[in-house]
């Protein structure tokens, strides 16, 4: 029996290529005997709907095509019903700017899931939940608070059509007005509030973030655990001359760095601060991460 995918498509991704590259990588899906319902995102948040309604009608076997953002609003479709309704699957097909997700397990992106989809070859991955004061969602990658986040919120509003070079111009525009506050949290029911201040804190179910940067490089995304990281206040000279070992992983060796695994995180923060979520800017008051172990399946 053909397995039947749904695949949802993000033409505006990657600056427009994955609406000019999706048909053709789609054939070559459907080429290997594949069964695809194809629906394409014109506006945000699009993607839940079309992938909650599929849950609903009984697709079990999804595929992302785009960036992080497109994976981002699939999961929060899926969840919370597949936490009690039929396992899902879900494959990447790369075409979007960060494609973070995917580096943890393949450099090869689209040709590694194709591979994959021919093969039936995947294996279990977690799932992190964030409730916040209005409610809960659900990422693979990453949330981050501080630095990360003010930098992103900025970058939106202000330097978004520059791609990656925004991404440059959004660091040092930040890093001219280096704030380091606290974010009041405590990890697996700790006794006290963490209360000190922080460049970041980032809190990761897997090893990349915006395509290249390597924020948790101890991060597994099918160990159960969260990957705890902060990076204590540091200068603006200091931060410049770490910035690139942000690429690497080897921030964390840093004398105002340090990790953890945890599998729950509380927050007292006192109202809505920034959160980058999987490439997104979102402004919450949150209250909890909690790990939801081996709670989908991914093709690898």
């Amino acid at each position: 029996m053909t397995t039947r995918y749904f695949a949802v498509v993000n033409p505006a991704a990657g600056g427009g290529r994955c609406g000019e590259l999706a048909d053709g990588v789609l054939q070559r899906v459907r080429e290997g005997g594949l069964d695809l319902e194809v629906a394409r995102t014109s506006r945000p948040a699009e993607a839940t709907e079309l992938v909650r309604a599929a849950y609903r009608q009984g697709f079990r076997n999804f595929l992302a095509v785009g960036g992080d953002g497109t994976s981002y609003e699939i999961i929060n479709g899926l969840f919370p019903e597949a936490i009690s309704g039929g396992r899902p699957t879900i494959g990447f097909l790369p075409l979007g700017t960060g494609n973070s997700f995917l580096k943890d397990f393949t450099q090869r992106g689209v040709e590694h899931t194709i591979e994959a989809l021919k093969n039936g070859t995947g294996r279990s991955c977690d799932v992190i939940r964030l409730r916040h004061a209005q409610g809960e969602i659900y990422f693979l990658n990453l949330a981050s608070l501080g630095f990360p986040a003010d930098v992103g919120e900025l970058v939106n509003s202000r330097f978004k059509r520059w791609g990656e070079l925004g991404y440059i111009f959004g660091v040092f525009t930040r890093l001219a007005r280096l704030k380091h506050l606290a974010f009041p949290h405590r990890l697996d029911g700790a006794a006290e509030w963490d209360r000190r201040p922080a460049l970041f804190l980032s809190f990761s179910n897997s090893k990349f973030t915006g395509g290249k940067m390597m924020i948790a490089p101890n991060a597994d995304p099918t160990d159960g655990w969260i990957e705890y990281v902060r990076w204590a206040p540091i200068s603006r000279l200091g931060f410049l001359w770490n910035f690139p070992s942000l690429f690497t992983g080897a921030h964390i060796r840093h004398a105002r760095a340090s990790r953890v695994g945890a599998k729950r995180i509380d927050f007292n923060l006192g109202g809505p601060v920034n959160v980058l979520v999987d490439g997104e800017i979102l402004h919450l008051d949150c209250q909890l991460l909690e790990i939801l172990p081996g709670a989908l399946d991914i093709l690898a």
